[in-house]
This record gives C-alpha cells, structure tokens and sequence, in this order.
C-alpha cells in the first residue's frame, strides 16, 4: 500500500457502486499512511516534511509573534481630555516631520498625558509595571524556538527553491547552446549549399557548352570553379576524420601534390627529385614524370593537364593520358629489367615496399639510343626564363602564373610557351602603391623594409643577393633554410595575389603588371596564399594564417599556432593548415573551433595539403602521401 493507493479509495464506501476488498484495505490503511512522512521529490529540500514546510509557511505561524507582542504593550493609563486618543498618533508623526491638525498639548516639544491617573509615576520603567509569571515566559521561550524553526525551515525552502531555479537556468542554458549549435550548424548547411547550387550552374554550363560544341574538351577545369564533386557511395561509409590510404614510394619529404578530382589522378613531387603519377581509385603508381633535372618544388593538375615548377628553373606542362601510355611502353620494352616500372638513369634504385633491395636493385636502366629526345614523351612544353628556383605556379585555361625565387613574378601563354608579362617584386617594393586616402600611409614611399631574421638590415639589401629565412623548429625539432622568396600566387580574372619573402601579401593588376595593394601584417616570410570573393588568407613562417578583409585591407581574423604554417586552404567554411606538425588543424568558420586530422596520420610534421569537397590528401617529411576523408 502506498500514497497512490489514497486517491483510489471512494469518498463513501456505499456510494454508487460496490465496495471492493481493495477499497477496504486503502480504508483501514488511511490513519498509517497519513503518520508516515511525505516522500520528497527531487530537487527539494529532504530534511523538511512538508508538513513543517506548510507549518513554517502558513499565515497563522505569526500568531504567537503577535500574541508576544501585544502581552509586552503597557497599556498607558488615560490622559486629559482628547489627549488619550491622539497621544501616541501625535508623537510619531511629529517625530516623523509631519503636520497634524489634531489638538496640540500646550507643552511646545509635544509631550502628552503629564497628569495620569495611577500609581505609575515619570521615572518608573516599563517592565517593572508588567508581571509576565514563569508559565507565560516558558510558553513565550517555547514559541521562540519553535519560530526559529520556522526560520529554518523557511531558510532551507528558500535555498532549495534558489537550487531549482538554478537548475532550471542551466537547463535553459544548455537548451540555449543546443539551439545556438543548431543555428551554426543551419549556417553551415546553408554555406555547403550555397557552394553545391555554385557547382551545379556550372556544371550546366559546361553541359550546355558541351552540347553546343559537341566535344568536352572545350571546356577547361578552374581550381576556383569547379562543379560538385563526384563521390563513390562508398565514401559517405569512411569515418570521418581518418586517413584510409596511405601512398609510400617516396624516399624524401614531399615538396608538392595536386589531384584532378577525389579517386581520380594525383601527382605527388618529393625532394627525392622523383614526381609520381597515381591512380587515387587503387592506391596504384602508374608513371614517373621524367624531365626535371632537380627537385619539384609546386604541382597543379587540372583533368588530364599537369604543370609542374622546379629547381631546374624551368616549368613543364604534361599531358598525364600520354605520360601513363609512355610508362606502360617502357614497362614493356624493358620487361626483363627488375626495375622497368620506374627507369631512372641518374637516380639511385628505390627499394621495394617492404624496405628489401634485391640483387639487380642497384642496376641503372637506360633508355635505348635510338629512343633518347630532347623532350621527353608527356611533356607537352617547357617553358624557360627564370633565373632561379619556380616555387610556386597557378594556372587557369591558358594563363599561367608562377613565381620564383629570382624575385619575379611571370605570366605565361600555355598555348605559345612566351611570357607575356614579368613583375618584379624589388621594384615593387623599393616603389610601394601610394597610401588610400581613408587613412595614414602605412608603408610610405622611400620606406625600408627589415627581413625579421636579419635585424638593421634592409630587404633590399638582403634579397638582392640570395634569399634564405631560418624557419622556427617543426614539432619534430628540425629545421632548416627557406629560400622560397614567392610563396604563393593565385589570380582570377585580371586580379593576382601573391605572398613573399618580406612577409607581405602583395595585389596585382595583370593588365598593368603593377601592385597596387600590400598588405603587411605578416612578420616572417608568406608560404601560401589564396583568396576569394571576399577574403585573402595567407600562412607564414610567423607560425600565424591571417585572414584579410578584401573590402577594407584589414585583418580580420588571425590564427596564431605553435610552428610555421607552410600549407593552406579554405573555403566558404572552414580553414585546412599544415602548422609544422603531425597532424592538420582545421579551423571552423562558422563556430570558430578548431579541429585536428591526425587518426591514421603522418608520423612526421605535414607539409602540403590539397582538398575537395570532403577528400583530402597530404604529404608529409615522413616520405609519405595520406588520403583523408573529411
């Protein structure tokens, strides 16, 4: 039997309808239930019944104050005349300042009753006219402590109310933040489909370029716009957040990477001075892209097209469909050599995948003499005219730009291989745009820049002769020299911004080949840039991605983190960063957190970095490439 069972039972037993066993048993069970505490709910204070809490809390707990207060009144014996009725009235409100046009007393300072009937004479207190008696006292000390109790227990109820409301905040709160999380998550959704309708128009536009053509080679892939990326059903099955492939044939840390689409081609360069072609729906090597004479320092692919810049000081474009058929013909004519599938003439052999060198692993593989060219077969053309290490190139269609660490900056012809535009930095730098007019020069003519690791010297000195920065340790303690003077470059349309050893972000007009904006903010030399619509972003040495307002020139937000940041990019949503350490930081947009890529990862700090949609891949110094799903 419990308190549930009280509500049950009729009102009257024989009223309505018969009387059951379990009626009686509630019945005769009443008087127990009702002696037996009140069971609290949660929340409210368990010391207190609710019994003293209605006790405690009812209006007739006052009484015995009440009843205290009017036995301790001494009654005043009666005054003359009209005073006894107006006496006390009048003396507190003249205490209170207050005019009366009741009768006054003579006696100006507004004394009363001076002549009264009874033996209580002026000096006599109080208390001495007021026998209280030892049982009204013990009843009066009893009635204290029990509205002590009172006290108490309405303390304790007060405190257990001011815990709910409490509780309740915080429960607000947390349905505050969830709503809020909601709302950046809607944010989110909106931005990814802004960028899907993007990529569907265009797909509709070259699908009805295509038509009218009827060929599909006339449209050109943009690494700025690209139609929604095409995914395996598969794909959405990966977790999220962990490299499910890994690529090892390098020797040597990677320099550069680019794919043409998820599962598609990838092209990975590394100081080993070899450039691999894979095939990312396998995890497969299909072909070298021999023809450097060093190391390749930047890769874009774009289809089938690739262009690569390296230390040759020479650029190259491939055609990628050829450079396979050509390694699949060499595979062919060499198929006794143990090393057909990566014929090298001026490299040491690789070892095989399980770290083994066979015997015939040290033999070099010439190429027959009646099949030696000057151009190797792939390479559709060599472009020719900087005087120092390409570090950097982007292209569009057929315009390309690369930089250098010859301090220019060079736009080429792909169709023709001339250069059709040079802009040097020096130049750019000893004749600075002149300061916009909404505010104080920031950089005003004839000024000298000072290379940060060089203290006193100026840039024009420092770089007229090589370039190289130290670069702050990586996570792993290495380090070594940057001498990468161009970072970065990126354009659309007439548009180019490009990042550079002096630490400044740099605008360019492609129709004049003059800068006539520079942002400075970084204080160490500009690795990558990129930018949209909106914003530029740029990474530095400086350990620090800077996010820069196109409209005003300023920074609007800054990512500080504890390496050098050597590799980015973003979108619309988010931020990907190689920040010299084993791992990826990804910084939202939206919520402004920051995530990291590290399950399955590197095992040496990340270098580069090249996403789609929800595909990334890396290369680290630890020789190896990642595939990411994101």
């Amino acid at each position: 039997m419990d308190f549930s069972s009280i509500g049950r039972a009729p009102l009257r037993l024989a009223l309505k309808r018969q009387v059951t066993s379990n009626d009686l048993g509630i019945l005769e069970s009443t008087p127990e239930l009702l002696a037996t505490p009140i069971p609290e709910a949660d929340g409210v204070a368990k010391e207190i019944s609710l019994l003293k809490g209605f006790q405690a809390t009812i209006p007739s707990s006052e009484s015995s104050k009440i009843r205290r207060r009017k036995i301790r009144n001494v009654e005043l014996e009666e005054a003359e005349g009209d005073d006894r009725e107006f006496a006390n009235k009048r003396i507190g409100m003249q205490t209170r300042g207050m005019l009366t046009d009741e009768p006054h007393n003579k006696d100006e300072h507004g004394t009363v009753g001076r002549r009264r009937k009874g033996n209580r004479r002026g000096g006599d207190a109080f208390a001495a006219s007021k026998i209280l008696g030892k049982e009204e006292l013990n009843r009066q000390r009893s009635e204290i402590l029990q509205d002590k109790e009172n006290i108490h227990v309405r303390r304790k109820l007060a405190q257990a109310e001011i815990g709910e409301v409490i509780r309740k905040i915080d429960s607000l709160d947390a349905i505050r933040i969830r709503l809020e999380g909601d709302l950046l998550r809607f944010q989110e959704e909106e931005l990814e489909l802004d960028d899907e309708l993007r990529g569907v128009e265009e797909r509709k536009e070259f699908e009805e370029n295509r038509g009218q053509s009827g060929a599909a080679d006339g449209w050109q892939t943009s690494r700025r716009r690209k139609g929604p990326a095409f995914l395996p059903s598969g794909h959405d099955e990966l977790p999220h957040g962990v490299a499910f492939m890994t690529l090892t044939s390098h020797n040597g840390p990677i320099n550069g990477l680019d794919f043409s689409e998820p599962y598609g081609l990838l092209v990975t360069a590394s100081q080993d001075e070899s450039t691999r072609l894979w095939d990312l729906s396998s995890g497969e090597e299909l072909a070298f892209l021999r023809g450097h004479t060093g190391p390749v320092k930047c890769v874009q692919v774009e289809g089938d097209v690739c262009v690569t810049g390296g230390s040759d000081n020479t650029i190259r474009i491939w055609d990628l469909r050829a450079v396979e058929d050509e390694e699949e013909a060499l595979n062919q004519s060499f198929a006794g050599s143990s090393v057909a599938s990566s014929p090298r003439s001026t490299m040491q052999s690789i070892p095989d995948a399980d770290g083994e060198d066979e015997e015939d692993a040290a033999v070099f593989v010439e190429r027959p003499k009646g099949s030696t060219k000057s151009r190797p077969r792939g390479c559709l053309r060599t472009l020719e005219g900087h005087s120092r290490t390409v570090s950097t190139i982007y292209f569009e269609e057929s315009c390309l730009v690369s930089g250098a660490s010859d301090k220019t900056i060079r736009q080429w012809d792909i169709n023709t291989g001339q250069c059709v535009l040079t802009m040097d930095i020096l130049w750019a730098i000893s004749h600075p745009p002149p300061p916009p007019q909404s505010g104080p020069s920031t950089s005003p003519r004839g000024s000298r820049f000072v290379v940060p690791s060089l203290p006193g010297a100026s840039l024009l000195s420092a770089a007229a002769n090589s370039f190289s920065f130290p670069t702050p340790p990586m996570a792993d303690g290495s380090w070594d020299m940057y001498t990468d003077f161009v970072g970065g470059v990126q354009f659309w349309g007439y548009a180019l911004v490009s990042g550079s050893g002096d630490g400044a972000v740099r605008m360019w007009d492609m129709r004049t080949g003059q800068s006539h904006r520079t942002l400075i903010g970084h204080t160490a030399p500009v690795t990558c840039v990129q930018f949209d619509e909106l914003h530029i972003v740029s990474g530095s040495l400086d350990k620090t991605v800077r996010i820069w307002d196109l409209r005003t020139g300023g920074i609007s937000e800054t990512l500080r983190y504890d390496h050098p940041v050597t590799s980015l990019q973003f979108d619309s949503r988010k931020v990907i960063s190689c920040t010299g350490e084993n791992e990826m930081k990804v910084y939202n947009r939206t919520t402004m957190q920051n995530s990291t890529l590290t399950t399955n990862g590197h095992t040496l700090p990340v270098e580069k970095l090249r996403y789609m949609d929800r595909y990334l891949v890396s290369g680290g110094r630890d020789s190896t490439v990642k595939i990411w799903a994101i």
